[in-house]
């Protein structure tokens, strides 16, 4: 009787164990009743994961592969490589694309900015296949780079065979390889306007079409990103929504049920909001601090924060959330406009969790001598 009362209470023991630090692994997908067969939920600012199933596993990505398709073009739109304005010309193998498409014909011409609301919009594989001919004079050399860029960011479960997602052998992602793709993504604000966008006309105002991310008119804050499906992928959905300053991104692949990517991306946001919240103590470009200027035209300079200053954390530990500002004492003149002069922390719990640069808000010429003079007699007039 012992013996047996003793293996009841290690059993009890190790379910507790496991109950208090495993929670979140062990059967959550039929916990929170997900039909997805991967996934994972993210907090943007800490880029640590808060929930995920099978987020390893390389599954078909389907049209999520254009997300890497959309942040390849925009690159190269930020970098001056091309202009939205460009015109794009639809190839025989753009037009031959099947699946969803705005049904390009052969020598069809299209700016590049409404061949990529196109493709983040309407979600069309011929306009994806446009764009990488555009960009690289072949789907080869697209593909190559998409491959490369997937290197850069650590995504090692992803292997790209074509631009649009379209079934073929060896073409995989992962829920956790996609969640670093987003990560990426959200950092350019054209991307996510376009992928924020419920509707656009194309031809000239003859055919308006409809965002295939339905979380847009869903899920209050949803600005983004990419959907996916194919028999063989199932139903998928990168997704991602700010409230409040906090920014969560999710990842559901391999949906069997009508709408489910909707639904579980709902719930795992939903689960995301609900524990975590966001400190902001200052906008980017907002003025932080001001250092005393030597020698120059002016006798002060402001300073603004580089990026926005604040962290994540989970609901009620604000009170664990400080910063500090370091600067010089002062600075000599002359200063250009955007300089580092200073740096502001963000600590959780006294662990430094980020730092931000503080620039210069102006120039500052360095002063002429009769300024000087002036500053020096003021001075010795005040001691």
């Amino acid at each position: 009787m012992k013996s047996r009362k003793a293996s009841i209470g290690m059993l009890l023991l190790t379910s507790l164990v496991w109950t208090l630090f495993f929670p979140l692994k062990i059967g959550y997908a039929e916990e929170l009743d997900l039909n997805s067969r991967a996934y994972i939920l993210i907090d943007a600012d800490s880029q640590n994961t808060l929930l995920a199933f099978n987020e390893h596993e390389q599954r078909p990505p389907a049209s999520m592969t254009k997300l890497m398709t959309l942040l390849l073009a925009i690159e190269d739109i930020e970098a001056g490589k091309v202009s939205p304005n460009d015109i794009v010309t639809a190839s025989e193998l753009a037009w031959s694309m099947g699946g969803s498409q705005i049904y390009l014909e052969i020598g069809e011409q299209m700016t590049l900015h409404d061949m990529l609301l196109a493709v983040a919009i309407e979600s069309a594989n011929d306009a994806s296949v446009a764009v990488a001919e555009h960009l690289e004079g072949s789907v080869e050399n697209f593909v190559e780079r998409m491959n490369a860029k997937a290197q850069e960011l650590g995504m090692n479960d992803t292997h790209y065979v074509n631009c649009n997602g379209l079934p073929a052998e060896g073409h995989v992602s992962s829920a956790w390889d996609m969640s670093r793709l987003a990560l990426e993504a959200i950092q350019h604000p054209k991307l996510l306007e376009f992928t924020s966008l419920k509707e656009a006309s194309l031809r000239e105002n003859t055919k308006i079409i409809y965002n295939t991310n339905k979380l847009l008119w869903r899920y209050e804050g949803t600005d983004g990103l990419k959907t996916g499906w194919t028999t063989e992928a199932g139903n998928c959905l990168t997704a991602t929504a700010q409230r409040d300053g906090l920014r969560m991104i999710c990842v559901v692949m391999g949906g069997e049920e009508q709408q489910s990517q909707f639904n579980d991306a709902a719930t795992l946001l939903d689960y995301g909001f609900a524990r975590y919240a966001y400190k902001s103590f200052f906008v980017k470009d907002n003025v932080c601090a001001s250092l005393q200027v030597g020698k120059g035209a002016a006798d002060q300079i402001d300073l603004l924060a580089a990026e926005d200053v604040g962290i994540s954390y989970e609901k009620n530990q604000e009170g664990n959330i400080t910063y500090s500002i370091i600067t010089q004492p002062y600075v000599d003149a002359p200063i250009e406009k955007g300089d580092k002069l200073g740096e502001i922390s963000v600590f959780f719990n006294g662990e430094c969790r980020k730092t931000i640069d503080l620039c210069a808000a102006e120039d500052v010429e360095r002063g002429g001598i009769l300024r000087q003079v002036g500053k020096m007699l003021q001075s010795v007039f005040l001691l």
